[in-house]
């Protein structure tokens, strides 16, 4: 993939709030720019284990360099001759125990709650996203993949690891929870197949912030760091430009009030996922050296 350029007068600083403010605050907050960020959710510690469990598992098949946790990409892998095929190999490393201790535990609810107001549940089904140099993800609003079940869905996204701006962090685009040309189309859609027509923005980010006068948001990212957003959020990726091939490792988990019906595709042990697939259909599932899909 061919790199973009990083336009600088279009960026801006994600605002920062913090879990040290009243719970009223945060709500409003959060219900008038549709996401808080958050540093330092988690402790330095804990992210370095999970980086050991994910990407010890990623060294057994050639795609991460010694020493493990620096997390570089070697350019090769021999994912694709797993025995247990793709899907059960990603589905086991999405339940390492040191990655579900923080992405699914009580430091995580605990925060939910505090901005849902009441208590809140996950959804089992993690998304967990090793992003290579070059690899990005297109714009795109959350809803179309979570239109069942309940109407208050948040996502929480982790940075498991620093992750400057060069390495591709996760960007809003400002106010896009008023663009209603693209709210209408994205509201319309239930994903359930490959099917189903591309909801993923092809437009580049930079073009789209210049015609609708309007920031990126984003920040040079530090392990721990947590930022949770609507399903009305126009959201995506930065290219990661590291020189020196590290992958940049995060996940997105959903949440949403414990009280309201759940989409079936997203809970269970071995959950089916959108289109059927489990956790093969996800892009981690993929050797690093394959290109991801878009949806």
């Amino acid at each position: 993939m061919q790199e973009r350029p990083i336009v600088e007068d279009l960026l801006e600083d994600l605002s920062e709030s913090s879990t040290e403010e009243a719970d009223a605050i945060l709500q409003s907050r959060f219900q008038e720019n549709h996401y808080l960020f958050f540093r330092g959710v988690f402790d330095q510690k804990s992210v370095n284990a999970v980086r050991k469990e994910v990407f010890g598992r990623l060294h057994e098949v050639g795609e991460i360099k010694e020493p493990i946790e620096d997390g570089v990409f070697t350019g090769m892998s021999s994912r694709i001759e797993v025995p247990e095929g793709l899907g059960e190999f990603w589905r086991s490393v999405s339940q390492g125990p040191a990655l579900r201790g923080l992405s699914h535990g009580d430091v995580a609810q605990q925060l939910v709650n505090r901005v849902l107001g009441v208590t809140s549940v996950a959804h089992d089904y993690l998304f967990l996203r090793p992003a290579v140099p070059g690899r990005s993800t297109h714009l795109h609003y959350d809803h179309p993949f979570f239109a069942r079940g309940s109407s208050q869905i948040v996502t929480m996204w982790t940075a498991y690891g620093d992750i400057p701006v060069e390495e591709g962090p996760l960007l809003i685009v400002d106010q896009s929870q008023g663009f209603q040309d693209l709210l209408d189309l994205s509201l319309a859609v239930d994903y359930e197949s490959n099917d189903t027509p591309l909801v993923q923005l092809m437009q580049d980010p930079v073009e789209l912030a210049k015609s609708r006068n309007v920031k990126l948001k984003t920040a040079n990212f530090r392990a721990g760091d947590v930022i949770i957003f609507s399903m009305t959020l126009l959201h995506g990726s930065l290219d990661n430009r590291s020189r020196r091939g590290r992958v940049r490792l995060s996940s997105d988990v959903r949440w949403q009030p414990a009280s309201d019906p759940v989409d079936p595709r997203y809970v269970g042990e071995n959950p089916p996922g959108t289109t059927g697939a489990g956790y093969g259909e996800l892009n981690g599932a993929k050797p690093l050296t394959v290109d991801w899909h878009q949806r």
